[in-house]
């Protein structure tokens, strides 16, 4: 199938599997990548196989088993080979390790962060969520790299000033509740660093997402509270139960992606539906043209 010049080529790391394939043929369709995939070539074979997907004019580099595949993938982006890195069938742990090692020539020495990108079934106000899947327990200079990063994808989707919330469980810095002190340094910091974006913290959650509440409390002047475009979390607790809650309660479709690297990473899971397998390569296609 002719491939548009502008599509990414997307490093899928172990791709003999059905969802990573699926997912694949699905987005080489939409000329939105050009898959290089790297993995046991019976395996991936197979798969295409069973999708009646014709992948003979795509590279394909042979490895075997998953360490090896994903420094496959990861040296292909470090090498400038592809655009993209994606994770197919191996363990998350592994990928990363891949991604991260200084032999695949990625790292630029910015720290990683995980971003989702959140749209809603209705197609109304998105929100995007960092850091959700990586970072255990990030420091404030994590938490900077990562608005940074946010603010970044924002401006590449078309938000000319994203609002920006510091999650806490109140609006107010209190030393006995440690994220409240840590989202104003963090809101002061990103209001004298980064431009063309709005921030506040700290924010309890009601106070990021409800215009009701930020009425009620009289706090209708803060340029974020109630109309935030992206929640910076304290810790991946937070985090991962926020996406997931978008997810599975109001059927978000949830984009994810890992910036901080020489390319975008795309760390789907097994547990993501196509949609946002799709999306995921969407974001990754948009960091990568810039």
């Amino acid at each position: 199938m002719a491939q548009k010049a502008a599509s990414p080529r997307v490093a899928i790391a172990r791709a003999g599997s059905r969802l990573p394939m699926l997912a694949a043929k699905e987005a080489t369709e939409a000329n939105m990548m050009v898959p290089i995939f790297t993995g046991e070539r019976h395996m991936i074979e197979a798969e295409a196989e069973k999708l009646d997907w014709d992948i003979s004019g795509f590279e394909l580099l042979e490895a075997e088993g998953e360490e090896a595949s994903g420094m496959a993938a990861a040296i292909a982006c470090g090498e400038g080979r592809a655009d993209v890195l994606m994770k197919g069938q191996l363990h998350t742990d592994v990928f990363m390790k891949a991604a991260v090692s200084r032999d695949a020539g990625l790292r630029t020495g910015n720290r990683f962060v995980h971003i989702f990108h959140i749209t809603s079934p209705d197609g109304s106000h998105a929100i995007t969520i960092s850091d959700a899947a990586v970072n255990v327990a990030p420091n404030i200079d994590t938490r900077k790299d990562a608005t940074s990063e946010v603010v970044k994808l924002l401006h590449k989707l078309g938000n000319p000033r994203p609002k920006v919330a510091f999650l806490s469980a109140t609006e107010s810095p209190i030393p006995s509740v440690p994220s409240s002190m840590e989202g104003r340094e963090l809101r002061d910091w990103a209001h004298d660093t980064i431009a063309d974006a709005d921030f506040s913290g700290p924010l309890a959650f009601d106070l990021i997402m409800s215009p009701k509440a930020v009425a009620t409390k009289k706090m209708t002047d803060d340029p974020v509270a109630g109309q935030a475009d992206a929640i910076i979390v304290p810790d991946i607790v937070s985090g991962n139960a926020l996406f997931k809650s978008f997810v599975y309660l109001t059927g978000g479709c949830a984009g994810g992606i890992v910036m901080g690297a020489k390319v975008p990473i795309l760390l789907t899971s097994r547990a993501d539906p196509p949609a946002a397998r799709l999306s995921s390569i969407a974001l990754g296609g948009i960091m990568a043209a810039t």
